[in-house]
């Protein structure tokens, strides 16, 4: 369309899946946090549960028992998408990547420090960079708990 914040030309079918996946995520983990949210244990169950038998075998899939919490997620989704901006040069809707506008914040401040990183020490020190910076500045999001002002924050 070329307006400034429109779909950007050769937006593809994946890049808006991948959004929609990265929401439905989220939504799945919201939705499994249990009654207090996410990041919270489940109060005591009423009576205990069955002992693991020995031959019961490991779950199959550590991500899907292990709670992830809001900051692990923001960096995640953040990391993706700043080497997916990265790489093709333009930026698309925050909505369509499944990211907050504070998230999207700080996705285009990450991207700004790892164009400047690539150019100067390359693509490998660019990738650190964002791994690292996501990490940092979403754990600073989230420190306090789920940030206040409305789920678009």
């Amino acid at each position: 369309m070329g307006r400034r914040g429109g779909p950007r030309p050769g937006t593809t079918a994946l890049g808006l899946r991948l959004g929609l996946g990265f929401t439905l995520v989220l939504a799945l983990l919201t939705a499994c946090a249990g009654p207090d949210g996410p990041g919270r244990p489940d109060p005591a169950p009423a009576s205990p549960a069955p002992a693991a038998t020995p031959s019961t075998p490991p779950s199959a899939s550590p991500a899907v028992s292990s709670a992830v919490s809001d900051a692990e997620l923001c960096a995640t989704i953040v990391a993706h998408w700043s080497r997916e901006v990265l790489d093709s040069g333009t930026y698309g809707d925050y909505q369509s990547m499944g990211l907050s506008n504070g998230q999207y914040e700080i996705l285009r401040d990450v991207v700004d420090a790892a164009r400047a990183v690539r150019r100067g020490q390359g693509a490998a020190a660019a990738d650190e960079l964002i791994d690292r910076r996501a990490r940092t500045a979403c754990a600073g999001r989230y420190r306090d708990g789920t940030p206040t002002g409305g789920p678009w924050q």
